[in-house]
């Protein structure tokens, strides 16, 4: 089969498409004709050995997929072949066949669209873990959702709507009509500072929650965006900086920071808790399938690159172009 491969430590753009055996089916493994694999900044850092995870090299990055199962392990409790699926993996997703989990293996319900599920193994469960485990967002609090143009934060504003939450959504301006769109009730440009009109927005009282997968200098001044009680959900560091906090503003402010690495749940930490998480994981799938499917939200497919155009689909996630998620497709453009 076909798959971009990864055999030394190198820049993404030094990758190469090569033919390679298929992944073999491991216990309770489920193989997946790979439709779509999704394509995230943070594969930049895996294959040049930057990320707190190594695969053994070679290897084959991509985390998310969505398509069809050819067969399972034995063992799996797995859907029947043919079925549409979604799945998170520890790597394998840019070929054209990969073998995951079967706990992290969710069908489609048929009326869904299957390419734009690329956004579920990852990005939607991301928002949805942070705002709804740490920061437990009820209707009428109110969020700023940095970096609201990009995958997770598209799914921010969506999941922030879909629990009534006042949304104030800050992109570049080429962006605004979608967020708009898709429900955020205040847009602000990303170039222009943003504080002075949070407090606007709020009358002056702060938000609850501030969903970041930024950083840098977002981070710093969406810190100062909180009212009393507030909590800064930390979930990325698009801009590069690691920002640092004092202690002293948390005290003063009355206010929080929370960290929510989804790889945890799904087994990339150390330890590898995939297995004690796998209930919670399903369960929080399944609501955001549910919502998917009663119009809450729309998980948005900016493009698609067949695997040898692995290099542009990285330039426009990188250039930060994208609105939602960008695709590799490895069996071609309509799929299985």
């Amino acid at each position: 089969m076909r798959a971009v491969l990864c055999e030394s430590w190198r820049d993404f753009d030094d990758l190469e498409v090569k033919e390679v055996a298929p992944p073999p089916l491991r216990p309770r493994g489920v193989r997946i004709r790979v439709a779509g694999c999704g394509v995230s900044f943070a594969t930049q850092l895996v294959v040049a050995g930057k990320y707190q995870r190594r695969p053994p090299l070679p290897f084959t990055p991509g985390t998310e997929i969505v398509g069809h199962v050819i067969e399972a392990a034995p063992d799996a409790d797995a859907p029947p072949p043919g079925t549409a699926v979604f799945a998170v993996l520890d790597w394998g997703g840019m070929a054209e066949e990969a073998v995951a989990d079967d706990i992290h293996v969710m069908p489609l319900p048929a009326e869904l669209p299957l390419l734009p599920a690329i956004a579920f193994p990852i990005s939607y469960p991301t928002a949805g873990a942070a705002l709804i485990w740490r920061a437990g967002l009820a209707a009428g609090q109110s969020v700023l959702v940095q970096g609201a143009g990009g995958g997770v934060g598209l799914a921010g504003v969506e999941i922030a709507k879909a629990l009534g939450a006042l949304v104030i959504a800050r992109a570049g301006a080429d962006k605004h009509a979608l967020l708009a769109a898709r429900g955020a009730d205040h847009v602000l440009d990303s170039r222009a500072p943003f504080r002075d009109a949070v407090r606007t927005v709020t009358a002056g009282r702060g938000v609850d929650v501030v969903l970041d997968p930024i950083g840098g200098d977002a981070f710093d001044e969406g810190l100062r965006c909180l009212g009393d009680g507030g909590v800064l959900l930390t979930v990325g560091y698009a801009a590069g900086r690691i920002p640092e906090v004092g202690a002293n503003i948390l005290l003063l402010k009355n206010i929080g920071v929370a960290g929510l690495n989804w790889g945890t749940y799904v087994g990339w930490s150390p330890g590898d808790g995939r297995h004690d998480h796998a209930a919670r994981v399903r369960a929080l799938w399944a609501r955001l399938i549910g919502w998917w499917q009663q119009g809450l939200l729309r998980p948005e497919l900016h493009a698609s690159f067949p695997l040898e155009g692995f290099r542009d689909a990285m330039a426009e996630v990188r250039g930060r172009r994208a609105v939602g998620r960008v695709a590799l497709l490895p069996n071609g453009p309509a799929g299985p």
